[in-house]
Formats: structure tokens, sequence, C-alpha cells
């Protein structure tokens, strides 16, 4: 337990963070799961949109120290690959 006034005041700092940044944390994966789900289900249309708000999301919690910069690309890349499977040309 704090034992200070900063302390104190630090530890509940902390847990407003804690609070938050989980709630944006399952914001993101959310809006990730949405993507996926109108991927799954062939609408091309749908998951352009929902990608582009993932994206937007995606950014802002890297801006923000909530998920690390390389795991915001690293999950753009797969998910831009995926959408775009869709609507490219079938070839046979």
């Amino acid at each position: 337990m704090p034992n200070t006034e900063s302390a104190k005041r630090a530890h509940r700092k902390a847990e407003r963070r804690r609070v938050l940044n989980k709630s944006q944390r399952s914001a993101l994966k959310t809006q990730i799961k949405k993507v996926r789900v109108s991927a799954g289900a062939s609408d091309a249309d749908k998951a352009k949109s929902e990608l582009q708000a993932a994206i937007k999301k995606l950014d802002q919690s890297a801006d923000k120290h909530l998920i690390h910069k390389n795991k915001a690309s690293r999950l753009k890349s797969r998910l831009t690959k995926l959408v775009n499977k869709l609507s490219a040309p079938k070839t046979a």
C-alpha cells in the first residue's frame, strides 16, 4: 500500500489509466474483429469500410503507446492483405 500522499495519488492515477487503457484496447480488438468477420462473410464493401476504421484506431493506439508501433504496422498489413484478397480477381 502507498504510504505517502504522492504515492497514493500515483496509485489513483495508475488505476484510472489502467481502466481507460483496458477500454481502449478492448475497442481496438472489437474493431479488428469486425474487419475479420466481414472479410469472412466475403462482404468486400463492408470489409473495406471496417478496415479504414481499424487502421485509424490502430494508428491512434500506436500514437498513445497503447500498442507498439510495429504491432500496429503488422496488423494493418495483415488486415489489408485479407481485405484485398476479397476484391482481387479470381484466377484459375
